[in-house]
């Protein structure tokens, strides 16, 4: 497990987070497929928090896409590195996804977040902020669709509807599952959206959401209750 230590330079006001969203955004590369599903390798990133010691655990699980199996594993755990505010939550977790990614002993391929890409406010989600700074495609699936707008899929497995602002499609509502809540694919770097979710379709054989997000998720949490005062 690697322990992080929040950069020197990292913003620590709204205005500079803010700042900074704005150029980095400009370096999101929308024009690419992606990897063909199924092939290569992916990796589920996910964190969680312990709130009374303010720490925040990372993990990265690289998995073969064609099989799901697990190649490689990587946590990293440090102090919370930004205040919450709504639309801002990558600062809160990018020191320590990052420091847990370059903790992995082969390179991760697509990254997929527990979290958003495009279906942002501000169009630069956790999955376009760490696929900018990483160079690496990303692409963004989340529980819910934050405060956008969408129409209910319909009910088979592969079924999808657009997820939109006003009347720009950020994303996609997509069902994982028969009859099941969907999830909400968006486009964090170097990726197409139809790519995207053929690509959650890939990662769901069985269950509503990516085996990424399910075993990053329980990996982090191992971390988190292993930690150490970091």
């Amino acid at each position: 497990m690697t322990t992080v230590r929040t950069p020197a330079d990292w913003p620590v006001t709204e205005e500079e987070a803010r700042a900074v969203q704005d150029r980095l955004r400009a370096r999101v590369v929308l024009d690419e497929a992606g990897p063909p599903p199924g092939t290569g390798r992916v990796t589920g990133v996910d964190v969680a928090y312990d709130d009374e010691r303010d720490v925040v655990a990372a993990a990265a699980v690289v998995l073969d896409a064609a099989t799901l199996d697990v190649v490689a594993e990587a946590t990293a755990v440090g102090r919370v590195s930004f205040p919450y505010v709504p639309g801002l939550l990558a600062f809160r977790e990018i020191p320590t996804v990052l420091a847990a990614l370059d903790a992995l002993p082969c390179p991760p391929g697509l990254v997929v977040c527990d979290g958003y890409g495009r279906a942002h406010p501000r169009r630069f989600g956790l999955a376009s902020h760490l696929g900018v700074l990483t160079g690496l495609p990303t692409i963004g699936v989340a529980k819910n669709p934050f405060a956008f707008t969408h129409e209910e899929p319909d009910t088979s497995r592969g079924s999808t509807s657009p997820l939109l602002d006003g009347r720009e499609e950020i994303g996609r509502a997509l069902r994982t599952r028969d009859a099941v809540k969907p999830v909400f694919v968006s486009v964090g770097h170097r990726m197409s959206l139809d790519n995207a979710c053929a690509h959650t379709l890939t990662l769901t054989p069985t269950y509503r959401l990516p085996e990424t997000t399910r075993k990053a998720d329980t990996l982090c949490r191992r971390a988190l209750a292993g930690a150490a005062a970091v």
